[in-house]
């Protein structure tokens, strides 16, 4: 998702910049009477020839109106853009995980250590606690800065105090041991399973 992410947000900088570029160079020329000046052409259909001109005339913004298509094809693209646009910002929004972290490995020349697999380290031992049913473990945060983001399904006897204390003292505490870390912030969230209907005879 973040390798996709970042590809959007690349081809959208580049189209950005391109229109802006677009838009400026077609602006200056016509501001400048530049044609005139230099004694050339702006392609056939081009209405932004001279400093007095506009970009879309009147003919040219009302000549599809009319058209049956038009205003349906209006509306999709204009939803189409709100959707788009509300996707990639609610993409931006979301937390991205820490696919490293930096540790000192002690020879001086220091080492990572995968995200993917500290999570799932984190999540077996978590769901190994009594009383947790299912364990979901996500590392966010900078490399030499991470944090923990845990969610826990808690079976219906469970004592939610004594699993956060075991997941502060033991679960949490064992990955900042292991990955040689000063701190590793932790939430957790917690969720009880409910009882599935049972049959009395």
């Amino acid at each position: 998702m973040n390798a996709m992410l970042r590809t959007v947000n690349r081809v959208l900088l580049v189209l950005t910049g391109l229109c802006l570029i677009g838009g400026g160079a077609a602006a200056l020329v016509a501001a400048l009477d530049l044609p005139r000046r230099w004694g050339f052409s702006p392609p056939s259909g081009w209405s932004w020839r001279a400093p007095h001109d506009v970009l879309l005339t009147h003919a040219d913004r009302t000549q599809w109106r009319e058209e049956g298509w038009w205003w349906p094809v209006v509306i999709g693209g204009l939803a189409l853009l709100v959707l788009l646009s509300l996707w990639w910002l609610l993409a931006q929004l979301r937390r991205r995980r820490t696919a490293e972290i930096a540790i000192d490995s002690g020879d001086g020349a220091g080492a990572v250590l995968r995200g993917h697999a500290l999570e799932n380290v984190v999540a077996a031992e978590a769901e190994a606690l009594p009383g947790v049913d299912r364990a979901r473990v996500s590392l966010t945060g900078r490399r030499g800065s991470p944090r923990l983001s845990v969610g826990l399904l808690l079976t219906p006897q469970a004592g939610p105090d004594a699993i956060v204390e075991r997941l502060r003292t033991e679960t949490v505490e064992h990955a900042r041991a292991s990955a040689g870390l000063d701190a590793l912030p932790a939430e957790a969230r917690l969720r009880a399973a409910h009882h599935g209907e049972e049959r009395v005879n």
